[in-house]
This record gives structure tokens, C-alpha cells and sequence, in this order.
């Protein structure tokens, strides 16, 4: 199994996404600080989105597609509904 997958860091809110075949294992690594450049400088990540997938180029392949600005509005909308603060994921309305 494969596996696209969002971090939320719990100090300043900011927003990690990847895509790994072990998805304990990877959030452990950026826990601890060896994870990925970006998740090595900050602490407090936490798995807040995945989705799994049985090829390894669709799981790449939606991580790529999350990180666009397509992806991340696509992200917010998902996630409006079940975060504590709906407010601070806002979507604006399309024109």
C-alpha cells in the first residue's frame, strides 16, 4: 500500500504533504527529525489527511497534484468540515 499524506504542524499551522509506502514509519521520522528538510527544522507534526492507493506512481502522483494550488484548495474543502476551526480553512467561493 501507498500512501499521500498531510502533516500539520501545531505551532505555527503550516502544512507538510508527501507520499511513502509506510505511513507510521515516515510520520515517526519527521517526528523525531529525520524526515524530510522542511519537517527536520520544525517539531510538533501531526497527521491531520492521507489517502492510500495501490500503485506507488498514483500515490506520487496525488502528492505532486495536493501540493498545486488545485490541490491545496481541494485540500481546504475536505478538511473545512472536520478540523475544530472551520474558519481558519476557508474557501472562497468560485466566480
Amino acid at each position: 500500500m501507498y500512501y499521500a499524506y498531510l502533516l500539520e504542524n501545531l505551532g505555527d499551522k503550516s502544512w507538510y504533504i508527501g507520499s511513502t509506502s509506510d505511513l507510521k514509519r515516515r510520520i515517526q521520522e519527521h517526528q523525531t527529525g529525520s524526515g524530510g528538510r522542511t519537517t527536520r527544522i520544525k517539531k510538533n507534526w501531526h497527521l491531520i489527511y492521507y489517502e492510500a492507493y495501490l500503485d506507488k506512481r498514483d500515490a506520487v502522483g496525488r502528492e505532486k497534484f495536493l501540493k498545486s494550488g488545485s490541490g491545496r484548495k481541494y485540500l481546504k474543502k475536505q478538511l473545512r468540515n472536520y478540523l475544530l476551526d472551520p474558519a481558519r480553512y476557508r474557501v472562497r467561493p468560485e466566480s
